[in-house]
């Protein structure tokens, strides 16, 4: 810390810009992924709904199918951070690698999504 301006005749010490102080930032990051993978498995739970609704069809099951691979591969993604941001005090940001990841899992399961809607 380092000291800052006069206020009301006191010194007023002000964060050093290079150190980085989370708080709670890391443990909301980690409930929000813990609640993003929640939703996912719902979402995979209502594809596997829509896909056997009207019977079992090939297109169907098979959307199905990679929509349960996504959801595998994003939890896989989602426990990788969330075990970063708990094996630390102060976590790393999110690797690039990891958030295009996620990302791409994501848009493929809305995908996946519209395709049973259509099917």
């Amino acid at each position: 810390m380092r000291d800052g301006d006069d206020v009301g005749g006191a010194r007023v010490p002000v964060a050093d810009p290079d150190v980085r102080d989370p708080g709670l930032q890391p443990e909301r990051t980690r409930l929000a992924w813990r609640r993003t993978t929640l939703a996912g498995t719902v979402s995979a739970v209502l594809a596997m709904k829509t896909a056997l609704h009207d019977g079992p069809s090939l297109p169907g099951v098979l959307i199905c199918a990679l929509c349960f691979a996504l959801w595998l591969a994003f939890l896989s993604l989602a426990h990788i951070r969330i075990r970063t941001l708990t094996s630390t005090p102060h976590p790393p940001v999110l690797a690039p690698r990891l958030a295009t990841a996620a990302v791409l899992c994501t848009a493929a399961t809305a995908v996946c999504a519209a395709a049973l809607v259509v099917v």
